[in-house]
């Protein structure tokens, strides 16, 4: 059977080359899915993988900013990242530093790179909180402390600091809102001649 096949003018060449092209892009998208996806986890280290130079570099940044000197503790923690990007401590040490600079927008940023190395950070999550309270931004801090709470498996100290920290920026900041609203101008009409 297979013999009549073949020298049946050559379909079955044209068979296995129309099954081999038919096949063959969705082949190179799963193995091209497959290398990426074993990439990923290949290239992701724990936390106690961390490169002893950025620890080394951490450790400075953290006595610089017990001494007061933030200019210090900033160019030390960067200095931890730029050795190792995945050192998540020193993304949350830079982001402190940024907060008690007045630079909310920065530290944002800088637990957002701490979240994405883990998503489920609890001091990158609170640091967020606290930055965009800092910020004004009071709805997002309060979405962002909702998800401390899911994280947060029984009772957590830290939530409840959060919520009376936001309560306290949320109450001047309705005080200032309801002491903008301006009252409307009394129109006196005019007398034509």
């Amino acid at each position: 059977m297979t013999n009549e096949r073949f020298s049946a003018g050559g379909t079955g060449k044209r068979d296995m080359w129309e099954t081999i092209m038919r096949f063959t892009p969705a082949t190179l998208a799963l193995a091209a899915l497959l290398a990426t996806v074993s990439s990923v986890g290949v290239s992701q280290r724990p936390d106690s993988q961390i490169t002893p130079l950025s620890l080394e570099w951490l450790a400075k940044g953290n006595a610089a900013r017990a001494a007061g000197s933030l200019q210090e503790a900033n160019d030390a923690y960067e200095s931890a990242l730029a050795v190792d990007p995945r050192n998540r401590k020193a993304f949350i040490a830079l982001a402190e530093v940024a907060r008690l600079q007045g630079l909310q927008g920065k530290a944002l940023r800088l637990y957002d790179g701490a979240l994405t190395l883990d998503p489920a950070d609890m001091d990158a999550l609170g640091g967020t909180v606290q930055a965009l309270a800092e910020k004004g931004a009071i709805a997002k801090a309060r979405e962002a402390l909702s998800k401390v709470k899911t994280l947060c498996r029984g009772p957590c100290p830290q939530v409840a600091q959060l919520e009376t920290m936001i309560d306290k920026r949320a109450a001047p900041q309705a005080a200032l809102s309801a002491k903008d609203v301006t009252p409307a101008p009394t129109v006196v009409p005019t007398q034509q001649p």
